[in-house]
């Protein structure tokens, strides 16, 4: 499984207007400065994630976007699932019944269940609260920012990984 661009996007945007939450309608061609993406391709981002209902709109001089719910309550595994579709790593687990015609012979079922319990469970447990906490050192503009005088491990939510 790859995710792709319009899902690291996704999450990204998410991640600056929870990050920025308290400017409260926030123009997106300043998330596109900040996190370094064409104004353009968040415009094809934006109607999925409004839809949704992840995401509130504002028109007029000082519109822009903001967060509906808090930070805690976004799920990386939701943000990805309406920005890519699924995660299942084979196409045969998207429906149920599984309509495969070896799916009950199939060793390797088993292996592609497996995996998609661990992703789901991984990003389902991972939210935009929990990443922003991950990286207390980000600067205003959010980017991260680097302290060659603090030795000090971060605390990483469970599951996460140094990157």
């Amino acid at each position: 499984m790859k995710i792709s661009t319009k899902g690291r996007y996704a999450l990204r945007m998410l991640l600056d207007l929870a990050e920025h939450r308290k400017e409260g309608y926030i123009p997106l061609r300043d998330v596109a400065e900040r996190q370094g993406i064409s104004k353009k391709y968040l415009e094809q981002i934006v109607p999925v994630l409004s839809r949704a209902g992840l995401l509130s709109a504002s028109r007029g001089f000082q519109g822009g976007y903001r967060l509906v719910r808090e930070s805690e309550d976004y799920t990386v595994g939701e943000i990805l699932r309406l920005s890519e579709g699924d995660l299942f790593p084979v196409a045969c687990l998207a429906q149920d019944p599984n309509p495969c015609e070896r799916c009950g012979e199939c060793i390797t079922l088993p292996v592609w269940e497996g995996l998609y319990r661990t992703i789901s469970e991984y990003l389902d447990g991972m939210t935009l609260a929990d990443i922003l906490s991950a990286y207390p050192e980000r600067s205003n503009e959010g980017r991260c920012c680097i302290d060659e005088e603090k030795s000090v491990k971060k605390q990483q939510p469970p599951g996460m990984k140094n990157f």
